[in-house]
């Protein structure tokens, strides 16, 4: 990636421009994150020491708690510094490191919600060869294939962003180096550049969703055949958080990404993208695991084993 910008450090605006808000909202993503911080890495933490969760499921569920962690974390310091100081400077290197980052691991999700969706489908559809379908080297060849087209399609959008020329405005309308805000400063012709991001990520975007559709129309399929009850409503139960938050991520995502910048609104993007990199990945953990018996029943076992260790 040659670098003939004149640019050499971007001014990111912030979420706002009231001052006086600045404080309460440090305090209240201070919370968010704390709550990110602990329910993915906790996750992450009582899946790998409790054997009882060492299933397809809970390994996708590390994984995409990791993710979670990794891309919320290469904003909100950015964000942070910016509501108690202001405009953040950040250096031309450091605005395509943070937006590398944040590409590899919420794109890496992307391809991971359509995992978790075929071992939803394998679950409730093929119940009896569950254990021969979602094998240990099939969930960690999804697994890998997941980071890996991540970081791929970051290498695209950083390589397709940086290539173009910045030599007047720095000023990014954004509270992180996100590419469409980035982009639209470029002052050479960004036409090209705009359509590999829109095909990229619309084919990155479908094909995951394709495979979600269609896993998903199979167990609609399957729950409508069940006559027990029990089964039915273990089936519901097992997809509604996975499907909530299908929908949210990938609406956000569709929102953000899938349109010219000319269309774009900043102020609208930044709300948007206060979900997808503060509020989705503290919510999954609550989503998709802290209403789980299992899950609850590993962290009683634990904190029972650590007061006994202590002696309490």
């Amino acid at each position: 990636m040659e670098n003939t910008t004149e640019v050499t450090q971007f001014i990111l605006l912030g979420l706002t421009k009231a001052t006086n808000l600045g404080i309460p909202l440090v305090m209240i993503f201070t919370l968010i994150y704390v709550i990110n911080v602990i329910g993915n890495l906790g996750m992450i933490a009582l899946i790998v020491l409790d054997t009882r969760l060492h299933t397809p499921m809970y390994f996708f569920l590390s994984n995409l708690s990791l993710m979670d962690f990794c891309y919320s974390t290469a904003v909100i310091p950015t964000v942070m510094a910016g509501l108690l100081v202001g405009n953040e400077v950040i250096s031309y290197n450091a605005c395509a490191a943070q937006m590398f980052f944040f590409a590899a691991f919420a794109s890496g999700e992307i391809y991971l919600l359509a995992a978790m969706a075929y071992d939803r489908y394998a679950a409730v559809c093929k119940p009896l060869h569950y254990t021969t379908i979602m094998t240990t080297g099939v969930c960690v060849f999804l697994a890998l294939f997941c980071h890996a087209a991540g970081f791929l399609n970051a290498s695209i959008h950083v390589g397709d962003t940086f290539s173009l020329a910045y030599c007047s405005s720095n000023v990014v309308h954004h509270f992180f180096c996100d590419v469409p805000a980035v982009m639209t400063l470029s002052c050479s012709d960004k036409h090209i550049a705009e359509m590999v991001l829109v095909y990229v990520d619309t084919f990155h975007v479908f094909s995951a969703l394709l495979v979600i559709i269609v896993s998903y129309v199979f167990i609609f399929i399957t729950i409508q055949k069940m006559r027990s009850s029990a089964g039915y409503q273990k089936a519901v139960s097992t997809c509604a958080s996975h499907f909530t938050a299908i929908t949210i991520f990938y609406g956000t995502i569709i929102f953000m990404y899938l349109q010219p910048s000319s269309i774009h609104s900043m102020d609208k993007d930044k709300m948007a993208s206060v979900f997808y990199t503060l509020v989705i990945p503290m919510l999954n953990p609550i989503v998709y695991s802290l209403r789980n018996k299992e899950v609850k029943n590993a962290v009683k076992k634990l904190s029972e084993k650590t007061k006994l260790s202590l002696g309490l």
